[in-house]
């Protein structure tokens, strides 16, 4: 078997609700993770797209995140309707989906505004 050509980690981090930073799920599932799984498989992607549950990807205040490897493309505040768009364009057509992407200033900073 061929080796995945992305992996796409979903983060289903779980805190609890007086927690200093938020979570990317509420109760540590996601409906997220599971529709791209899904819809991967439907476009043909099993073979060559891995869809990953993660823990926490440290991007709390831009939950719920996703970041797609190699290409380095990380995503914010991602809902379950928003995964057809990121099957469609950016892991069947290459595109990464500008409207859910995280500005670079924002990824692995602690000057993020946001923070």
């Amino acid at each position: 078997m061929a080796p995945f050509e992305r992996h796409v980690f979903v983060c289903l981090n779980a805190r609890p609700a007086d927690a200093p930073r938020p979570s990317c799920t509420s109760d540590g599932k996601s409906e997220l993770h599971t529709r791209l799984q899904q819809l991967s498989r439907e476009a043909g992607l099993g073979a060559t797209v891995r869809i990953n549950k993660s823990g926490c990807l440290d991007q709390c205040e831009h939950g719920p995140t996703v970041v797609v490897y190699p290409d380095a493309v990380w995503y914010g505040h991602v809902q379950p309707e928003d995964a057809e768009e990121i099957v469609r364009e950016h892991l069947v057509g290459g595109r990464p989906v500008e409207r859910l992407r995280l500005a670079d200033e924002c990824v692995n900073t602690k000057s993020c505004p946001h923070r």
